[in-house]
């Protein structure tokens, strides 16, 4: 069955394409709701629900209680600030990943499909500041 188009999903699905700072639902509704005044925080919710569900973005769970949001699907790992909770994209090939999988997948008897790892460090900004 295919999804109906929602003019509200698409303009959450675009801000988060603008951003490489992984926000959260609370962050994506105060700048939706510029936009759109009348949009719901619950509606926010429900969409990038729907687009994390759908493989659209990604929900990233970095251990802050807090669910963010990165609209690359491509393979990439983050990295999570421990002093300001800022979440980072890592830039590298996928070769580390692809080694990964590989090694974990000799020694499973199953099928490995994918992992995720976040590596925790101070980011450049709050190392500025030490």
């Amino acid at each position: 069955m295919a999804l109906k188009y929602s003019r509200q999903r698409q303009v959450i699905k675009d801000f988060l394409m603008t951003r490489k700072d992984h926000p959260t639902a609370d962050v994506v509704y105060m700048n939706v709701k510029r936009e759109y005044p009348n949009i719901s925080l619950g509606t926010v919710y429900r969409n990038l629900s729907l687009l994390a569900n759908l493989g659209e973005i990604q929900r990233l769970q970095v251990g802050d209680g807090i669910d963010h949001f990165d609209a690359d699907t491509s393979r990439h790992y983050h990295v999570v600030c421990t002093k300001c909770g800022s979440v980072t994209d890592l830039a590298m090939d996928s070769t580390p990943y692809d080694e990964l999988t590989n090694t974990v997948n000799a020694d499973f008897e199953g099928i490995i499909e994918g992992h995720v790892t976040y590596f925790y460090g101070i980011c450049g900004n709050c190392h500025k500041k030490l």
